[in-house]
């Protein structure tokens, strides 16, 4: 499995450098009629796809010549996951556009349905479903909820989906309630401080002097949906905050820290790959949430670069604890038995249930 993943990264990092020394225009400047880089987001997007195409051919090619098959590959992709792909890209690009048309607030809420189908298919589901959301995104949805430079961020979705398959392969977002405080204490002194920190950079983002200190609603015609779907995020966002704490210090459930954890990692890998795309796309500047902390960055002596790289490490990671706690909680919804039938949903079973029992079977067995 190793070899196989080493394989495609190696493959990845070839087309894209190629790709980019070669045959990429990044120099055309921010688009008059846009506040972006037009042909730079397409150049991204197109040597990206590329790129992702020749990793998995790559993946795959070993596969092959390890087992003569492509199990690894065809068990991800059974009726169930082929049936959740769809409506995880809906959830995507709804909620992503809510984000940046309604939203002032350091998060995007774009990758939820990602993060689902991989933790519960694997991860080149999550990381197939991640790249089309984007692509689908940019070239295909009218507005309101198209996003020129969505495409941009493909080749992060993608990551971001392999990312979540590897975390549910791990078992990481199984409930595991009932702790021993030993395991509680070292978990609480993680969680609380990731949250607490969290919830400031929420309040900086509603206070912000550089949106008129308080997010901004107010939004006319068809785009009116925008206000109830915005005050949902908004509210997705606190209880966040309050969820974790609740699993932690009242349900004794370790996997707060698991989530919080995940989210951490993956926020900083997202922040890595998405620094220089946005920088030379956006010029660090994106109309959305996340462009105070860059201003602030910048007023400090930091260069582009480097504003848009600390934005990054500083948003992607509340992000992406808030869109795994989502997860967790509709995980912990779906019926024992439906999430066994996905393919990795056996490892996102509490230890001990047998999920050919149904939930309300299960608890007067047990008690």
């Amino acid at each position: 499995m190793v070899i196989r993943w080493t394989a495609a990264l190696v493959a990845f990092l070839a087309v894209v450098a190629v790709g980019f020394v070669g045959f990429g225009d990044f120099g055309t400047g921010i688009d008059p009629d846009n506040f972006f880089d037009t042909e730079g987001a397409n150049s991204f997007a197109l040597i990206g796809a590329i790129g992702l195409v020749v990793a998995f051919v790559a993946y795959a090619a070993v596969e092959y010549a390890q087992t003569g098959a492509f199990a690894s590959i065809t068990s991800q992709f059974g009726t169930r996951t082929i049936v959740l792909m769809p409506i995880a890209v809906a959830i995507n690009i709804i909620l992503g556009a809510t984000v940046a048309n309604a939203l002032k607030l350091p998060v995007y809420l774009d990758s939820i349905g990602t993060i689902l189908v991989g933790v519960l298919a694997g991860p080149i589901a999550g990381a197939l479903t991640g790249a089309l959301s984007n692509v689908l995104w940019t070239y295909v949805l009218p507005p309101p909820f198209q996003s020129g430079p969505a495409a941009a961020f493909a080749i992060v979705a993608a990551v971001i989906g392999v990312i979540a398959g590897l975390v549910g392969r791990m078992g990481w977002l199984r409930p595991r309630p009932n702790r021993p405080m030993a395991q509680l204490g070292v978990g609480a002194v993680v969680t609380v401080g990731v949250v607490a920190g969290m919830a400031y950079l929420a309040y900086l983002g509603w206070t912000s002097p550089a949106f008129g200190g308080e997010v901004d609603f107010s939004v006319e015609g068809s785009d009116a949906i925008f206000t109830v779907l915005g005050w949902l995020v908004l509210a997705i966002v606190a209880l966040t905050v309050i969820g974790l704490l609740y699993m932690l210090f009242v349900r004794r459930d370790l996997t707060a820290t698991y989530v919080v954890i995940a989210g951490l990692a993956t926020g900083i890998v997202a922040a890595l790959i998405s620094a220089p795309i946005s920088a030379n796309v956006f010029g660090g500047v994106t109309g959305a949430g996340t462009d105070f902390l860059v201003a602030a960055l910048r007023q400090a002596g930091a260069d582009i670069g480097a504003a848009t790289l600390g934005q990054g490490l500083i948003s992607d990671p509340v992000d992406k604890i808030t869109t795994f706690f989502v997860v967790y909680l509709i995980l912990a919804a779906m019926a024992t038995r439906t999430k066994a039938r996905f393919p990795q949903g056996e490892r996102l079973i509490e230890s001990g249930r047998d999920p050919s029992v149904e939930e309300g079977e299960w608890r007067g067995a047990s008690g």
